[in-house]
């Protein structure tokens, strides 16, 4: 086995690999949910269309796709890893510095909210991008894009599919407000003086990323977004 394999396999060289592959898919959430935001114009879904046409049809994106697919199966891995490791041994989960004294329920949790998001990441992948992806839109809008936001409200008609969405952003809060903080800490990017900026910033962003992922569900069932 090369050094650098050994380095990567070791304790630290999995948290490092969390650590990237969980800045990356932060990146693709703000990205995300920037471009879902788009049913808020309330204009049938026109703006939102746009926007969905744009990530599928662009060559840069579409690449992306497996770059983020592979990323996001490696944080899964690593992470499965990682808990197996955890609960073998005494655990020093995910972040590099002082475990039990920053020590929080979802810190010591991050398995179980993983395994919630993957089981949520799975029914999320079969309602959309399977469909826009593999098996065509068959509705298209005023301007002539495939109708995903017809897709969306139709999803959205079932409560259960509402909340079990509304349920696991819950999961995504808890896991981003230990996960954020911990990525910077884990790639040793920490700072007196801009250690708690980021504290800070990942705090907002792990309230308001899935709380705006929430919403959108919630204002479509209700009619809200017309």
């Amino acid at each position: 086995m090369s050094s650098l394999s050994k380095a990567f396999s070791s304790s630290i060289g999995k948290k490092v690999i969390m650590g990237i592959t969980g800045l990356f898919l932060i990146s693709f959430l703000l990205v995300h949910c920037f471009l879902n935001a788009f049913v808020f114009f309330n204009d049938n879904g026109l703006m939102f269309n746009i926007g969905a046409h744009f990530m599928a049809t662009n060559w840069f994106i579409r690449a992306m796709e497996f770059v983020l697919m592979g990323g996001l199966l490696l944080h899964i891995v690593q992470g499965a890893r990682l808990t197996f490791q955890n609960n073998a041994a005494r655990p020093v989960k995910y972040a590099v510095a002082n475990g039990q004294a920053n020590s929080k329920w979802y810190s010591r949790s991050m398995g179980l909210l993983g395994t919630l998001l993957l089981i949520f990441l799975i029914v999320h992948l079969g309602n959309f991008w399977v469909v826009s992806r593999f098996t065509g839109i068959p509705t298209h809008d005023a301007n002539g894009h495939e109708d995903l936001y017809a897709v969306m409200k139709k999803t959205f008609e079932n409560v259960w599919l509402v909340a079990l969405y509304a349920l696991s952003m819950i999961s995504l809060g808890y896991h981003l407000l230990h996960g954020f903080s911990s990525a910077f800490q884990t790639m040793g990017w920490n700072h007196k003086k801009y250690t708690p900026l980021i504290k800070c910033i990942g705090l907002w962003f792990s309230i308001l990323i899935p709380l705006l992922f929430a919403i959108m569900p919630i204002a479509m069932y209700f009619n809200c977004i017309k």
